[in-house]
């Protein structure tokens, strides 16, 4: 298979991205690949590193505050569709993929003047801009949440979920005693992203001490750009703090209880390791979509929620202590969470990415 895929701005549609790729190699070894990205946003940093063909291109989103400024939109836009048009030409894919983001708007629309087959998948509850733009001009749209499906043309939609997911579930579980973690005592994993969350980190530093007499271990996670500040702080002894875990899902497996923001990659997960959560959305997303994509869980009781703006130290401890100290409460947690879980999203996605073909 010869394959154009497109996704940036966040890890939320890189790693989905990624993993679609990963699949495609799995059943078809020989594939070919070419990720479009943008010149200045983190993919253009993690995708070159796993080896995949990379190309990028200089566009912006729209700019809803100044206005003005959106002429020099819409002429990088014309300056990306036709750069686009050259590498897909000279690629000749089967199909052209998009992950989310505006990067991908040029990518698929080059695709779909020049005829070729175009494929997009959707994370988030809500779907974002870019990709409720180009739904009508593609072939076929995948989704992982039920919810978004009422956001497309319904002849074009498949659920598939979100690929990530399995992914999680074929990672290799890690040796809690590599963080110095204890195996016999319960796991509360704290991660606010890659790059954290200043406004929580800042919260943690006087939570996690007064953590210090529970029977469980902590592991926070600050993010690379806050932990040598926070690492200056003296923690008890059940609190391991690291700025980032390469290969997370491989803790997770051994995590009771996660708190983290409500990405839709990060769900992903936690819903295929079935991992009770305590999620905190980001108020920073564009149509407050972490917030929806919580209360999807929280609604069949497979999550718990704080809003940022509730967020403080009392808080946080009851809710954790709640939880953990609750086994019936945890056991509910996981068991609602398997309504949400789709095994084989990959495979889900591959299928339909051949049929697309196929029909060629």
């Amino acid at each position: 298979m010869r394959v154009i895929i497109s996704a940036g701005g966040s890890g939320g549609h890189i790693y989905p991205a990624l993993a679609i790729i990963n699949k495609i190699k799995q059943h078809e070894a020989n594939s070919e690949f070419l990720y479009i990205g943008t010149h200045n946003r983190m993919e253009k940093d993690i995708v070159p590193k796993q080896g995949i063909p990379f190309e990028t291109i200089k566009i912006y989103g729209f700019d809803r505050h100044h206005l003005l400024n959106n002429f020099k939109v819409a002429y990088y836009l014309f300056k990306s569709c036709k750069k686009c048009r050259k590498l897909i030409k000279k690629f000749n894919p089967d199909v052209v993929i998009g992950v989310g983001g505006y990067v991908t708007v040029p990518v698929l629309m080059s695709a779909k003047k020049l005829g070729y087959r175009t494929f997009i998948h959707e994370q988030n509850s809500i779907p974002g801009k870019a990709n409720i733009y180009i739904s009508k001009f593609v072939d076929k749209i995948a989704v992982s949440m039920k919810g978004s499906t009422k956001y497309f043309p319904q002849d074009k939609v498949v659920f598939t979920g979100n690929p990530c997911s399995e992914d999680a579930i074929n990672t290799l579980q890690v040796d809690k005693k590599k963080f110095g973690l204890t195996n016999s005592k319960k796991l509360v994993l704290i991660v606010m992203g890659s790059q954290g969350a200043t406004t929580i980190n800042d919260l943690m530093v006087k939570v996690l001490p007064k953590m210090a007499k529970e029977s469980y271990e902590v592991v926070f996670v600050t993010g690379t750009k806050d932990y040598e500040q926070i690492s200056k702080n003296t923690f008890p002894s059940n609190i391991k703090i690291v700025p980032y875990i390469d290969g997370m899902t491989g803790l997770m497996k051994k995590t009771d209880l996660m708190i983290t923001r409500a990405g839709a990659s990060t769900l992903s997960e936690i819903i295929a390791l079935k991992i009770p959560s305590i999620l905190i959305p980001s108020p920073y997303v564009p149509n407050n979509h972490q917030y929806l994509n919580a209360m999807d869980l929280v609604n069949e009781d497979a999550a718990d929620i704080i809003e940022e703006k509730d967020l403080n130290e009392d808080i946080l401890i009851e809710k954790v202590n709640n939880l953990l100290y609750d086994y019936k409460k945890l056991d509910k947690m996981k068991k609602n969470l398997e309504k949400f879980v789709v095994k084989d999203s990959g495979e889900l996605i591959y299928h339909t990415l051949q049929e697309l073909i196929e029909r060629k």
